[in-house]
């Protein structure tokens, strides 16, 4: 159950900065159960009234600073962007290891996963400059499986995209996908075999969902996020065409999506 913290404990929590002469973050604190959450809200503060809004789901290094831009640039576009922290207290690492340990216990628990997704989206729905009724989710790499998560398992968002993010497939479970949904994918990506595309895009069919791929020729794995073949992992790459593409498709993608 979603628990958000209540008086000195928020308000220490809520730390507001100015980045420009628009865009506003802070962090907010919020509970699933007995783990504490960090995530990070921006938004334009010169536009008034109420606006969709965005969940940015980190990669599996947690939720960094890039997860963090990527929400800067959303609220810089008109949206609420919310970057969610599924690890928990905020955390985050450089050390595979960690990552994979992180993420694979999300990954086996689901609905420990899923609750905590559900509460990223009560909590921008509860804000007061976003209009409820338009929220979407986008993801990188891990967090590309969570926002496909998300729209299998009918949580209230319009839309989910991924970029380079693994691709499950929809569980028996599912009988329809209500969310639409955008994949941005490097066709390079040894991280992401042939037969999971095979799987997930049939999936996808079977179930009559309304969905897009579009691959990137040469993009490996990571291809949006600058500098990260600095971490000296074979297959991880950045591709500053398919990164610039992939985003100048996602901001079409919601403008579809809420009619902007």
């Amino acid at each position: 159950m979603f628990k958000p913290l209540a008086g000195a404990a928020l308000a220490a929590a809520l730390l507001a900065s100015p980045l420009s002469a628009a865009v506003v973050t802070k962090t907010v604190e919020y509970k699933v159960g007995d783990t504490n959450l960090r995530g990070f809200l921006a938004w334009d503060d010169a536009h008034h009234g109420k606006r969709p809004a965005v969940i940015v789901v980190h990669e599996w290094w947690g939720l960094n600073d890039y997860a963090k831009e990527r929400a800067k640039q959303l609220a810089a576009l008109g949206y609420v962007a919310f970057a969610a922290d599924m690890y928990g207290d905020g955390k985050t690492t450089d050390h595979p290891e960690d990552a994979g340990k992180w993420a694979t216990a999300i990954s086996q628990n689901l609905p420990e996963g899923l609750a905590r997704a559900k509460a990223a989206i009560e909590l921008v729905k509860a804000d007061p400059h976003v209009d409820g009724a338009k929220v979407a989710a986008i993801g990188y790499c891990f967090g590309g499986a969570v926002v496909m998560h998300m729209a299998y398992a009918g949580l209230d968002v319009k839309g989910v995209a991924s970029f380079h993010g693994s691709l499950p497939t929809a569980p028996e479970t599912t009988t329809a996908i209500a969310a639409k949904i955008a994949v941005y994918h490097g066709a390079a990506d040894a991280f992401v075999p042939a037969t999971q595309i095979q799987n997930f895009t049939a999936a996808l069919d079977k179930l009559k969902a309304d969905w897009s791929m579009t691959s990137y020729g040469g993009a490996v794995h990571s291809f949006t996020v600058a500098g990260s073949e600095n971490r000296k992992i074979p297959g991880i790459a950045h591709d500053a065409s398919a990164d610039r593409r992939s985003w100048a498709s996602l901001q079409s993608f919601l403008g579809e999506l809420f009619g902007r």
